[in-house]
């Protein structure tokens, strides 16, 4: 997958000398059309990358913002079908990821589910509660489908642990900056560092550091250590007051990434 858009997009801010900036959107918030605004305004403001959550009934690794939204949007009818036609009507120009849960995914079937997302322009998936190793035929489906599969390692993840969760992993790897949920902000970056350093000893790609990531001064500080930085919750909040909000936090923190 080393051609795959994804990759290639780190190679670009790596070239620049900079770390890339991945936003996080749910899908469906604050509403279906508000949403394929977003994308557009993230992809104008910087984005290089960018995360699109399939709203579910039941995030356990999601903080209450994330959660409120997934919320409104599953009132509001959005469903994995409705994400991929975002994406599909939107055709960014960046790579999106899709972000869900096994149980919508499954719900859907699969393998379709892995056509119909390449067939909507998705680059990659990240399912958060499908761990590393466990299920080798569904990290199968998604390589045979050309996604990558992007995979999650925690400051509690052993090198040797990481081995596992890694050998079918590409795209990039998702670094949880701190234990618990999404949302609340990490004040430390010493933690996120040393996960990092451990983790460049067992695997060559790019690590974005994510969770907690709340303002420009994190930013710039996981920016001079990690490949690329997710900020979810924070533009989550700021796209509930509005587009222009929400563009200006993402011009506040791609100023933030370098170079140094």
């Amino acid at each position: 997958m080393s051609d795959a858009p994804i990759a290639a997009r780190f190679r670009m801010a790596r070239g620049a000398g900079r770390a890339a900036l991945i936003p996080y959107l749910t899908a469906g918030f604050p509403t279906a059309s508000a949403t394929g605004e977003a994308l557009a305004m993230l992809v104008e403001g910087g984005a290089d990358i960018i995360e699109l959550g399939v709203p579910f009934s039941d995030p356990l690794a999601d903080g209450p913002v994330i959660q409120r939204a997934s919320e409104a949007a599953l009132r509001g009818g959005m469903s994995v079908t409705g994400a991929l036609r975002l994406v599909e009507a939107g055709r960014p120009a960046v790579p999106v990821v899709l972000f869900s849960y096994l149980n919508p995914l499954m719900a859907y079937g699969f393998e379709a589910f892995v056509r119909d997302a390449r067939g909507a322009g998705v680059a990659g998936v990240l399912v958060t509660d499908l761990p590393g190793g466990e299920d080798p035929g569904l990290a199968a489906v998604v390589r045979a489908g050309g996604l990558d599969l992007i995979r999650l390692v925690a400051p509690t993840t052993t090198s040797t642990r990481a081995i596992e969760i890694l050998a079918d992993a590409s795209g990039f790897v998702y670094a949880i900056a701190r234990l618990g949920v999404t949302g609340p902000k990490t004040d430390a970056t010493g933690g996120a560092e040393d996960l990092v350093r451990r983790m460049r000893a067992v695997t060559r790609l790019p690590l974005a550091v994510g969770f907690g990531i709340r303002g420009v001064d994190q930013v710039r500080a996981i920016a001079r250590f990690a490949d690329g930085v997710v900020v979810g919750s924070a533009l989550v909040e700021r796209l509930a007051e509005g587009l222009e909000p929400a563009r200006v936090l993402l011009a506040e923190l791609r100023g933030g990434l370098g170079p140094f």
